[in-house]
C-alpha cells in the first residue's frame, strides 16, 4: 500500500521544529495566504471568461498600468491576512504606503509583518500565461503593544523568519521555506487542499537555461553582454538553452527544478535594476539558498542588502550557484 501523502497543515504540525517560533503562529499565516491563493486561483483560472482582464486605468507606485486580477489579488490578500489575527502590518507592491493592523484586542499584540507581491507576472494573463504571488515573513522589531512603523519593513533578507510563492500553471504550487530547506505543495482542486509533491527542493549546482529578456540587450552593460555570448558559444557543455517567460515566479521554478539562472541587470533604461528588493528579491533568495542556490545582485548577497525604501529596486540574479559566481566573475572584469 502506498504511503499517505501529507497535507500543508500536517506538514507543518509535523515539522514544526523547524520554525523557531510557535507552530500555531506559522500554522495561521501559511493557512492565510493558502486560503487567499485558493481565491485569486479560481480568479484566474477564469480570468477569459469574466471581466478581469486587461488594466484599470489606474496607475500604480510604480508609474505602471495595474492590472485587474493585480488589484483584486493585492484585495484578497490583504483580506485574509487581515482577519487572522496574527500579522500587525502588511505591505504590498500594489500599495504605496504600509497598512497597520491592530489585533482584535486594539492592544497591538500581533508579531508579524507579511511583504507581498499579489500577482508577480500579471501582463501575462490576457495570454493565458503563467502567473503567481511572492510572499516575505518577518517577526516585527517595534515592541509588542505598539504600531508597526517603517522599521519593521525594511528589515534585512536574511532576518526573514519564511518566505514562499504561489504559480498558478497547469496546477497551482504553493512553494516555501522557513529557513530549513524548501518544499512544495500541489493544490488538489476537486477537494481544495495542498498536498506535499515536491519535497525537498533544490537546485542542481550547474544548469544549462539562461532566463533574461534579451529584447533589451543593447541597454545591457557589458559585463551581462559577454555573459550572455559565454551562454552562447559551443564549448564544453555550451551553448545553453534560453527560457523567458517574463514572470519571476515561473522562470525561478523553472530554473530550480531543472537548473539554470535567472538574471534581472540593471541597464541604461533601469539604472537601479527593475525588481522590488523587498517584494520580490528577499524572498527569491531566500528560497533560492534555501535549495542549494545563490542570489546577488551581481556581487553582493542580496540578503544582506538594507533596505532603504518600501520601493527600493535591485538588480537580481540567482539560480545555480556555480553560474551565478560565473555571471559574477564577468561583471567583475573591467
Amino acid at each position: 500500500m502506498g504511503q499517505k501523502i501529507q497535507t500543508l497543515g500536517e506538514f507543518i504540525i509535523e515539522n514544526q521544529n523547524s520554525f523557531k517560533y510557535s507552530s500555531g503562529e506559522l500554522s495561521r499565516l501559511i493557512n492565510s495566504i493558502r486560503l487567499a491563493a485558493k481565491v485569486v486561483n479560481y480568479e484566474v483560472n477564469k480570468a477569459g471568461l469574466v471581466d478581469v482582464l486587461g488594466n484599470t486605468g489606474e496607475i500604480n507606485s510604480h508609474g505602471e498600468n495595474q492590472q485587474k486580477l493585480d488589484v483584486y489579488a493585492n484585495e484578497k490578500f490583504i483580506k485574509m491576512l487581515t482577519n487572522r489575527n496574527i500579522v500587525c502590518g502588511i505591505a504590498s507592491e500594489e500599495e504605496d504606503e504600509f497598512i497597520c493592523i491592530n489585533s482584535l484586542n486594539s492592544k497591538n499584540q500581533n508579531k508579524y509583518v507579511v511583504l507581498i507581491d499579489p500577482l508577480d507576472g500579471s501582463s501575462n494573463i490576457d495570454v493565458n500565461v503563467s502567473v503567481g504571488t511572492i510572499f516575505s515573513i518577518y517577526r516585527r522589531i517595534t515592541p509588542v503593544g505598539t504600531e508597526v512603523n517603517i522599521d519593521d519593513f525594511l528589515q534585512m533578507g536574511k532576518k526573514q523568519v519564511a518566505a514562499g510563492y504561489i504559480i498558478y500553471g497547469t496546477s497551482t504550487m504553493l512553494v516555501y521555506t522557513t529557513g530549513d530547506g524548501v518544499n512544495g505543495f500541489t493544490l488538489n482542486p476537486a477537494i481544495g487542499t495542498f498536498y506535499l509533491s515536491h519535497p525537498k527542493l533544490k537546485f542542481p549546482e550547474n544548469g544549462n537555461i539562461y532566463s533574461i529578456n534579451e529584447g533589451n540587450y543593447s541597454n545591457f552593460q557589458i559585463g551581462i553582454k559577454n555573459y550572455i555570448k559565454f551562454c552562447q558559444e559551443e564549448k564544453d557543455e555550451r551553448p545553453y538553452k534560453s527560457r523567458y517567460i517574463g514572470s519571476l515566479v515561473s522562470d525561478f521554478h523553472r530554473n530550480m527544478i531543472k537548473g539554470g539562472i535567472y538574471i534581472y541587470p540593471k541597464s541604461s533604461r533601469y539604472p537601479n535594476g527593475k525588481l522590488r528588493l523587498i517584494y520580490e528579491c528577499n524572498p527569491m533568495a531566500f528560497i533560492a539558498e534555501q535549495a542549494n542556490g545563490k542570489a546577488s545582485d551581481g556581487s553582493k548577497r542580496i540578503l544582506e542588502i538594507q533596505p532603504t525604501s518600501l520601493h527600493q529596486r535591485v538588480p537580481f540574479v540567482c539560480g545555480s550557484s556555480n553560474m551565478v559566481s560565473d555571471l559574477e566573475k564577468f561583471l567583475r572584469i573591467k
